[in-house]
């Protein structure tokens, strides 16, 4: 089972934003990201959180049709995104999205991001935004990645330096390279092909893949 999150970011394009969903995910609102889900004329399967970015009226409303609403204090130790994937855990999801995560209040959407890397998460956990798939890839993974040709593909390293990295399948290789915290270097790579892989050894590297013609002009990897 999929769980699909949804969080009180700044949504612009919500037909972008429904695009990712399937008609089988399970569906948690962390409080405010009620709004999106609402939205798209979804009712959601959980709302999380402490509720203080949701209306009463509405919080009353969608737990009379039968969502369930899990209620937590103001001041706690946890984000409410936090709170929500331990909730889809909990109902037993195999795989995370998050929707609605950019946008807003720098600091949260910073906490949202890295929260892919906070700990060793048992299930997949992506970040979707637009066009764009965020995914975090751990030692020894390989991420497969199926798209067009011109799709742009960015890793970013989130911890202090990531092994091993080999590229198949983009224009500008990589073969077992390191690369540490901070660099540039593997922003804005093109996929060649509808399919590529990213192969990591050791360290946490962020993917992001937006699906579209790529705009090569800045890529780092063309240097």
């Amino acid at each position: 089972m999929r769980a699909v999150i949804f969080l009180n970011g700044h949504v612009t394009d919500y037909q972008a934003l429904a695009r990712h969903l399937k008609s089988d995910d399970y569906l948690i609102c962390a409080d405010g990201g009620t709004t999106h889900c609402m939205a798209l004329h979804l009712r959601p399967h959980v709302v999380v959180g402490d509720l203080d970015s949701t209306a009463l009226n509405v919080i009353q409303e969608l737990e009379r049709q039968g969502t369930i609403i899990e209620r937590h204090p103001i001041k706690k130790d946890q984000t409410d995104l936090e709170l929500a994937v331990v909730r889809a855990l909990r109902e037993g999801a195999d795989n995370i999205l998050l929707l609605g995560a950019l946008g807003g209040r720098l600091d949260q959407m910073m906490a949202n991001v890295l929260l892919l890397a906070q700990s060793e998460w048992p299930v997949p956990i992506s970040l979707a935004e637009g066009p764009q798939i965020a995914r975090l890839m751990r030692d020894g993974e390989t991420l497969t990645l199926d798209g067009q040709s011109g799709d742009t593909v960015s890793v970013i390293p989130i911890s202090r330096a990531v092994t091993g990295i080999t590229y198949g399948g983009l224009v500008y290789a990589l073969e077992d390279v390191t690369l540490e915290l901070g660099t540039t270097r593997g922003i804005s790579n093109v996929m060649a092909q509808p399919r590529a892989t990213i192969q990591i050894g050791s360290g946490l590297l962020l993917v992001i893949h937006t699906q579209g013609q790529a705009d090569t002009s800045g890529s780092a990897n063309g240097i």
